[in-house]
């Protein structure tokens, strides 16, 4: 008679974790560093000793929300053209298949 293994316990596998790429590119940093450098800009505007200045009131409050609301956000989002064009067609060696190995699949062709 067969006994009836609990495979859960019997052996630890080891689990390949999918690799992560965010794949910033210098453009996404730049739009990063700009975004920083007007929050930079915000604060300093907003540190004026005055209240009722136009700095404090209206240019700090302005650069703060296209840093913190828009540029940073941009930067980390944007995709270039280099991501539109790999979307479209996916290449011979994705994934380590290069071109010399066989790829078998399920599909039956005639």
């Amino acid at each position: 008679m067969a006994k009836a293994v609990n495979t859960k316990f019997s052996k630890s596998r080891k689990v390949k974790a999918e690799h992560f790429n965010l794949a910033l590119t210098k453009l996404n940093y730049s739009i990063i560093i700009i975004g920083v450098l007007l929050i930079i800009i915000g604060y300093i505007f907003m540190s004026e000793k005055s209240v009722n200045g136009f700095g404090p009131t209206v240019i700090a409050p302005i650069l703060l929300v296209l840093g913190y609301c828009v540029f940073i956000p941009v930067g980390i989002l944007y995709k270039g053209k280099l991501f539109k064009k790999s979307e479209e067609s996916v290449p011979q060696n994705f994934e380590g298949i290069t071109s010399n190995s066989k790829v078998s699949s399920n599909i039956k062709t005639n």
